[in-house]
């Protein structure tokens, strides 16, 4: 369950205002850079479907829950400002994102056909997707080594309020479906993360392969290229396969990790230091 010591902070910070960045922001890795990228222009979209699909069911909550709810909330309209930011940056370099944005575009409004209780079950499935991808970003520098320190820390300022409200749409989620059965909200939910998670690896990986198309790079080594980053090194997805798996067990909670010293450890001087490379990565 969610700890009762829990502060979910929402954080009004600014990246990346009135300075040029480089095109290729990470390491000068056109496949690293795109791989965020992609990911970047989903966000405004989809985190404004967040809000609407936690604030539908906030009703009647617990008190505290209704806190969570309200600083979720806050967080994520934050995200969705600070990331449309971001991605006027990768416009200004020229990329077209017009196909992309038509994808979330899409992707969204096939799901607000469906009723609130399903759009909340995307929220759940999605707000895992991106607790675990945030757990993974501050646990391993490696993962923005040579980045542009500016959009590091905002990459990392949104992985810590990410794994902060981690729980809110899951608690949001079990309360709406309070008088469920326990077989038929594991059901509904694990049918929804497949449903999810097929849509989310098949429109990202088309954004990717668009944007590195962008900038003269296709075919094999395009695909080569972006597999094995993804799933190899560093492998980012990879590296989350075991906790999304996690997701399907009877009673999970978002919080049965506890990864709370990963914040501490991110809005440490420690974290800035790795960042300039003042100390070694982990081996």
């Amino acid at each position: 369950m969610t700890p009762t010591d829990l502060t979910i902070t929402p954080r009004d910070r600014r990246f990346g205002r009135d300075r040029t960045v480089a095109r290729h922001w990470l390491n000068g890795d056109p496949i690293a850079t795109a791989f965020f990228n992609a990911l970047s222009i989903t966000f405004p979209r989809g985190e404004a479907y967040f809000i609407d699909s936690v604030r539908t069911f906030r009703d009647g909550v617990p008190d505290r829950l209704a806190g969570e709810i309200a600083a979720f909330i806050k967080q994520e309209v934050v995200h969705s400002r600070e990331h449309l930011a971001f991605n006027r940056q990768v416009t200004d370099h020229g990329y077209d994102v017009s196909r992309l944005d038509a994808d979330v575009t899409m992707v969204l409004d096939l799901a607000k056909q469906r009723p609130p209780i399903a759009s909340l079950a995307a929220t759940m499935a999605l707000e895992h997707f991106t607790a675990i991808l945030a757990h993974e970003l501050l646990s391993d520098p490696r993962h923005l080594d040579g980045a542009d320190p500016e959009i590091a820390a905002l990459w990392r300022w949104h992985a810590i309020e990410e794994i902060e409200h981690k729980g809110v749409a899951h608690d949001t989620w079990v309360h709406a479906t309070r008088d469920w059965s326990r077989f038929k909200r594991w059901w509904v939910k694990s049918a929804m993360m497949l449903v999810v998670t097929k849509h989310f690896l098949h429109h990202r990986a088309r954004g990717m392969m668009d944007l590195l198309r962008q900038d003269g790079i296709i075919g094999h080594r395009a695909w080569g290229g972006l597999l094995n980053y993804a799933l190899v090194r560093p492998g980012i997805l990879r590296r989350v396969a075991r906790p999304w798996f996690g997701y399907f067990l009877p009673g999970f909670h978002p919080w049965a990790v506890d990864d709370r010293a990963l914040i501490a450890l991110a809005e440490s001087p420690y974290a800035d230091a790795l960042q300039q490379g003042a100390l070694p990565s982990p081996a």
